[in-house]
């Protein structure tokens, strides 16, 4: 049992609910249902799969900064060795593709523009510049990924065309957009974190946050005014709890602090997500599967790192 927590805390098994429920909203923007289940469970798998992936190459390529840092992370403190932590993680990502190319062509396209993205962050731009944007890019494509097998009415198969339209398109950018800036402000978690750096950051996850509230605002059906409206206020009060909990990193740049943000920034994606289904698709109890996601995530995070 020790084995494994140590193995579930390498891929921060409890973060990976955020991007199940980025699956839910991709496939909900372009199907009215959860159908076909077998896609959508492939879909599920292929997410997690890189998803954790991507948390224990972050861990690999971090190992010498985490020796420092975060001597008690499993690389560092020796509980897993490199060589098992680069299988494990590689395990997990043939699984996520593997998931991918069985459900069609246009998805095992955008799992393999996620490797691309999550390699390039992880090993290559994480204390760069555009890393934050190469992070950014990772959950725009995993709600692509959702999205994946969007169907051309004309050709009755999924195409580029399809694939890569609105409303997905729209929504994945905010949500890219959101964890540019969530990157951002997790930049210097494990020290005193810049007040410049904070207040950019969370500039650029209100960004995000408005381009939800434009979409929900701006959809052509005047038949969903109401609704509309309900889901703007939604995500408001979302906005509100997250920007209290950026308020009191900013003004004390704490680690404590900071990584306490970082934990609300990533579990409010759950949340954020269902606003969104809610608003998208009259079944209330598909906006309410996604809140659900909540309670494992929040459960695991008691004993598991999110950060």
């Amino acid at each position: 049992m020790q084995k494994l927590l140590t193995y579930l805390q390498l891929c921060r098994l409890a973060a990976v609910f955020t991007a199940m429920a980025d699956i839910f909203l991709g496939f909900l923007l372009t199907k009215p249902e959860l159908s076909p289940g077998r896609d959508f469970g492939l879909l599920l798998t292929a997410s997690s799969g890189l998803y954790l992936a991507g948390m224990v190459f972050n861990d690999v390529f971090d190992r010498q900064v985490d020796a420092s840092e975060r001597p008690n992370r499993p690389i560092p403190s020796g509980r897993v060795s490199l060589n098992a932590a680069v299988t494990f993680g590689g395990v997990l990502m043939m699984i996520g593709v593997g998931a991918a190319a069985l459900v069609g062509l246009q998805s095992a396209f955008v799992a393999a523009l996620l490797v691309m993205a999550i390699f390039l962050y992880d090993g290559l731009l994480k204390s760069t510049l555009p890393g934050p944007l190469a992070m950014g890019a990772c959950r725009f494509l995993n709600v692509m990924l959702g999205a994946s097998t969007s169907i051309d009415p004309a050709a009755g198969v999924p195409t580029v065309a399809s694939v890569w339209a609105l409303p997905q398109l729209h929504v994945a950018l905010a949500l890219g957009v959101y964890i540019v800036g969530v990157t951002w402000f997790a930049r210097r978690e494990a020290t005193i974190s810049s007040r410049f750096q904070l207040a950019g950051a969370l500039g650029v996850i209100n960004l995000g946050l408005i381009g939800l509230v434009a979409f929900v605002l701006h959809w052509p059906d005047p038949a969903t005014v109401v609704r509309s409206w309900n889901a703007a206020l939604i995500l408001a009060a979302i906005g509100v709890i997250i920007n209290r909990r950026l308020m009191n990193a900013l003004f004390n740049p704490i680690p404590a602090k900071v990584q306490a943000s970082i934990r609300t920034l990533l579990m409010s994606l759950v949340m954020l997500d269902a606003s969104v289904v809610f608003f998208i698709n009259e079944n209330r109890m598909y906006a309410f599967a996604v809140v659900l996601l909540l309670v494992p995530a929040q459960l695991l995070a008691r004993f598991l790192a999110v950060t």
